[in-house]
């Protein structure tokens, strides 16, 4: 799929909420395109994948904990254009998930009040998604 000459690219993303109503962000690390910016976990849906089915592969791949498709809750989406192609991004929430959230590539995470979201830099595609996490806890 394409928009003009730019490639649209779909991507999942988690706002994953612990007990205490925090979310969890992960830095993108050096090398990375954006590199030292927060984001919402989650990654590139893969072909043959549902965008649910990526987030349980992610969110296992990158902080080592295990959660299933009915535990996630999609919420909204972000659409965004960058410079060589259009990003599309749903966004779903989970607060059922097994395991302890640790960055298994190396990344920093950190749980974040709602209300704090905004003192983290983050990608102009994460940006607009904060006012519903915010609404919603």
């Amino acid at each position: 799929m394409s928009v003009g000459d730019r490639k649209i690219i779909l991507v999942a993303a988690c706002a994953l909420i612990d007990t205490d109503g925090r979310i969890l962000l992960a830095q993108r690390p050096e090398g990375k395109s954006l590199a030292g910016l927060w984001e919402f976990p989650g990654g590139k849906v893969e072909p043959g994948e549902t965008p649910e089915e990526t987030l349980v592969r992610e969110l296992q791949e990158e902080l080592g904990i295990q959660t299933k498709i009915p535990c996630l809750a999609p919420l909204t989406f972000a659409s965004h254009t960058y410079e060589t192609f259009h990003l599309l991004m749903p966004l779903y929430v989970c607060r059922r998930y097994e395991g302890i959230a640790h960055g298994r590539e190396g990344q920093a995470i950190k749980w974040v009040r709602p209300q704090g979201l905004r003192d983290y830099p983050m990608p102009p595609a994460d940006e607009p998604l904060i006012p519903f996490l915010q609404d919603l806890l």
